[in-house]
């Protein structure tokens, strides 16, 4: 395998060590991450094709859902191909605009994931907060606004970061320590000056994270709090039924992206391997987990699923 030091530019390729420390264990790791990434497949690929054939399934929420799968196959797909060729194939290689592009298109979806989950809470806070106004309030206008803006949120904090990775007249080496194109793993082998990349990487994590979050408990604290004041017991306890899921995978994406995040720049006596498996859990168990807690859990896609099932198993029977 070709290596080299330092370059009079960029590199032709990078090579993805995959996980270190664990190169003898990498093909067991491939087999959770690949069983992660079939069901992940599987979950959000009903939703994409069930949501859009039910007119029951007309609702904002059910919109914000198709999105929501969409967005995790192509997530997924960015990640999972080139890691199992690593882990089982021993394919390392990566040319440096297929790593950039990587790169950018995981944080995008990542970024893109994030500002639907905050969408999706301001959804359920208009609905149990502000039920009578609803309709009038999450129109699909709104909606089709609110993807137009997290798109563009996702680009336009992205692009820089890949323009500054351009301005590198040379790197010290084209090995990745990751399995995956990270931007800070790729930053790290520049050699020149850094300290710009790893603010704009900073102020970008945070914007995202720092005003997804915020708002996200805001408007879950909103909602418990017009819970609490139902009269129905019944109705509280639905209300909690809904939402607690919800938390659970808001909570499980934000704590591993932060600890992700921060112990790629601060996390010096935390092994390597750690902070990767980390890397690439925050990415697939929300995929993993969006179409079972917010698909299935449900009671009218639960049925319409059902329903294909059938379809399907009727017809292969003729």
């Amino acid at each position: 395998m070709a290596v080299i030091n330092v370059t009079s530019f960029y590199p032709t390729f990078f090579i993805l060590v995959g996980i270190p420390g664990l190169e003898a264990s990498q093909h067991w790791l491939g087999i959770a991450f690949c069983s992660f990434y079939v069901i992940a497949l599987l979950g959000n690929i009903m939703l994409i094709i069930v949501i859009p054939s039910s007119p029951k399934l007309s609702e904002p929420m059910f919109t914000f859902l198709l999105l929501l799968a969409a967005n995790d196959v192509l997530l997924t797909t960015c990640l999972v191909p080139k890691m199992l060729a690593i882990f089982w194939a021993g394919s390392r290689v990566i040319f440096f605009q297929a790593c950039l592009l990587q790169m950018f298109f995981l944080h995008c979806f990542t970024s893109f994931e994030s500002g639907l989950l905050l969408a999706m809470a301001i959804d359920r806070y208009v609905a149990i907060c502000k039920p009578l106004r609803y309709s009038t309030i999450m129109t699909n206008r709104l909606i089709i606004r609110l993807a137009v803006v997290i798109t563009a949120r996702a680009v336009i904090l992205m692009s820089p970061c890949i323009f500054l990775i351009l301005t590198f007249k040379s790197f010290k080496t084209n090995i990745i320590s990751h399995s995956y194109c990270e931007h800070m793993a790729v930053v790290k082998l520049a050699n020149g000056d850094i300290r710009v990349n790893s603010a704009l990487g900073l102020m970008v994590a945070f914007t995202v994270l720092g005003v997804d979050v915020t708002l996200i408990v805001l408007s879950y604290a909103m909602i418990f709090r017009a819970v609490y004041r139902l009269p129905s017991t019944e109705a509280r306890l639905k209300a909690f039924n809904t939402c607690t899921p919800h938390m659970c995978v808001f909570i499980s994406l934000y704590t591993l992206a932060i600890f992700s995040f921060l112990s790629h720049r601060y996390g010096k006596h935390i092994p390597s391997y750690i902070h990767i498996i980390m890397s690439n859990t925050y990415i697939l168990i929300p995929s993993t987990l969006n179409p079972l807690v917010y698909g299935l859990k449900n009671n009218l896609i639960r049925k319409e699923v059902l329903e294909h099932v059938h379809k399907i198993t009727v017809c292969s029977r003729k």
